[in-house]
């Protein structure tokens, strides 16, 4: 691990969900930035140049969902790895950017825990 931690961007628009998360994320190992829309995600991409790893839920309001801010993410951001969440969708790995991952929710802290630690450090 660098001594500085690698910056994980939360993008989940319900406030206990996206806790949860930056606990995920911090318990791995990494620095959170959270985010509640893919909107206020896009203006932090856009002013950091840290972000290594984006962990977005599909479901939200503001101009776009979570799979499209994925894909938004994976043409701006080639190199920010991405973990896309949701309760209520099942998504294809056909339907997610390149060198992305879904996880359905409620998912075990301890696979998320893991995968991101390996898409980061790989």
């Amino acid at each position: 691990m660098p001594s500085r931690p690698y910056a994980v961007l939360i993008v989940e628009d319900e406030a206990i969900l996206r806790l949860h998360a930056v606990d995920l994320v911090e318990e791995a190992g990494f620095t959170a930035i959270e985010a509640k829309n893919a909107d206020e995600a896009i203006a932090i991409l856009e002013s950091r140049s840290d972000v290594m790893l984006l962990f977005t839920d599909v479901h939200m309001p503001g101009s776009m969902d979570g799979l499209r801010l994925a894909h938004a993410v994976r043409d701006r951001w080639p190199p920010i790895k991405i973990v896309v969440v949701s309760g209520q969708l099942k998504l294809d790995q056909n339907q997610l950017p390149a060198d992305s991952r879904f996880f359905d929710k409620p998912f075990q802290a301890d696979k998320i825990i893991a995968e991101l630690r390996a898409m980061i450090t790989s």
